[in-house]
C-alpha cells in the first residue's frame, strides 16, 4: 500500500516543480522585456536647462511640434541643476532612448554627457548652448544646433548705430561719446561673452567713441535685470545714454526699471536693445519701449535639432537633404539671426 500511494504524490510534486520553473521563466522574460522597453516604443529624450526660460520654452515647443507623427519625445527640465540633468541623461539611456537632445545647464560639463552617451551608443544633439570644441571632438555621433553669438552682438550694435547717427539728441551731454551699460547673461556662456564683445567692437568700428559706464550679470532673468537697472540708475542717473542686454528678458527687466524711473513718457526716452525676439520683446517693439532686438530663431533651432536626432535615431547620417539645413564641419548647424527694429517686425 505504501509504494502504491507514493506514485501520485511524486507526480504532483513533479508537476508543481514544472509549474514553478515555468512561472520563473515568464517572470524573467517580463523583467527583461521591461528593462529593454525602448524597443517596444522608440523615443527621443530631451533635457532642457530650465523650464521658465522664454526662449528655451519656444525651442521645446518647436521640438515637440516637429516630432508629431514621428518618433515621440520625452522632455525633462533640469531647473538649472547640472546634477539633475546628468540624472536625466542616465534615465533616458536606461529607458532605451534612440537619441537625446540636450540644452545643457553648463556647456563646459558637456564632455561627461558625451562620454556617457558614447559608451551607451546613444546619439546626441546639443542645442543653443555650444559645447567646447574639444568635447565635440570626442565622438562622431554628437551634433550642435545654434546661432553664431558674434552675429547677434554685431546686429545689436547696428540697430543702435543707425539710431545714434539719425538722432543727434541721443548724445545727451554733447560730449561726442556714447555712455552705456550692458546687462549680461550667464557668465561663461558663449552668448554672453561673444554678444558683448562684438557689440562693443562693432560700435567702435562704426566710429562711435564708447564709454561703458557699467555692466553686470542678470542671468537671463527679467526680475534680476530690473533690480540691476535700478542700481545702474541710482549710480549713474541720466548719464546713461543707452542700455544693451544679452537677451530680451533682461531688456524687458531694464525697461520695467526705466518706467518706474519715469522714462517712456513726457518725452523722456532711453534706447534699449535686446536679443531673441521673444513674444514679449516683439510687443515691447510695437509699444515703443524696446528700440530693437535680434531674432534668435527658436523655430529653426528646434526643428533642426529634432530632425538631426530623428535621422540619428533611424540609424542614418544627417545630411542637408534630409534635415533641410546646411551642415558646417559635418556636425554643426548654424541658424542665422535677423535684425528687428521698431516698425519692422519682419
Amino acid at each position: 500500500m505504501g509504494e502504491a500511494g507514493e506514485a501520485p504524490a511524486s507526480s504532483a510534486i513533479s508537476t508543481m516543480r514544472r509549474l514553478f520553473l515555468l512561472a520563473l521563466s515568464i517572470i524573467s522574460i517580463s523583467v527583461a522585456s521591461f528593462a529593454s522597453g525602448s524597443k517596444e516604443e522608440p523615443f527621443i529624450g530631451v533635457s532642457i536647462f530650465r523650464s521658465d526660460d522664454a526662449f528655451t520654452e519656444e525651442e521645446r515647443q518647436w521640438i515637440e511640434k516637429e516630432s508629431q507623427g514621428k518618433i515621440p519625445v520625452r522632455v525633462k527640465a533640469a531647473e538649472n541643476k547640472q546634477s539633475l540633468q546628468n540624472d536625466h541623461i542616465t534615465e533616458f539611456i536606461e529607458a532605451g532612448a534612440d537619441a537625446i537632445i540636450v540644452n545643457p545647464v553648463d556647456r563646459t560639463a558637456s564632455g561627461a554627457i558625451i562620454e556617457k552617451c558614447r559608451q551607451a551608443d546613444v546619439p546626441l544633439v546639443f542645442i543653443n548652448r555650444e559645447p567646447l570644441a574639444d568635447d565635440m571632438a570626442l565622438w562622431d555621433k554628437v551634433y550642435y544646433v545654434g546661432a553664431r553669438a558674434e552675429a547677434a552682438g554685431r546686429f545689436e550694435a547696428r540697430i543702435f548705430i543707425n539710431y545714434w547717427f539719425d538722432h543727434p539728441e541721443a548724445d545727451r551731454n554733447g560730449d561726442g561719446k556714447l555712455q552705456f551699460v550692458i546687462i549680461k547673461g550667464e557668465p561663461g556662456h558663449q552668448d554672453t561673452e561673444l554678444r558683448s564683445e562684438y557689440l562693443m567692437r562693432t560700435l567702435a568700428e562704426a566710429g562711435i567713441v564708447i564709454d561703458r559706464l557699467d555692466e553686470d550679470t542678470a542671468l537671463w532673468e527679467r526680475g534680476r535685470a530690473e533690480d540691476l537697472m535700478s542700481a545702474f540708475l541710482a549710480t549713474h542717473g541720466d548719464s546713461i545714454e543707452a542700455v544693451f542686454a544679452n537677451n530680451d528678458q533682461m531688456a524687458l527687466g531694464a525697461i520695467d526699471a526705466l518706467i518706474n524711473a519715469g522714462y517712456f513718457e513726457g518725452g523722456k526716452y532711453m534706447p534699449v536693445i535686446g536679443c531673441d525676439a521673444i513674444p514679449d520683446g516683439l510687443e515691447a517693439l510695437q509699444n515703443g519701449t524696446l528700440l530693437g532686438t535680434v531674432l534668435n530663431d527658436a523655430e529653426g533651432q528646434g526643428k533642426a535639432a529634432y530632425r538631426i536626432a530623428y535621422e540619428l535615431a533611424c540609424g542614418r547620417i544627417p545630411e542637408e537633404a534630409s534635415i533641410g539645413y546646411p551642415l558646417t564641419d559635418e556636425r554643426y548647424v548654424w541658424i542665422p539671426y535677423t535684425m528687428m527694429i521698431q516698425g519692422n517686425l519682419i
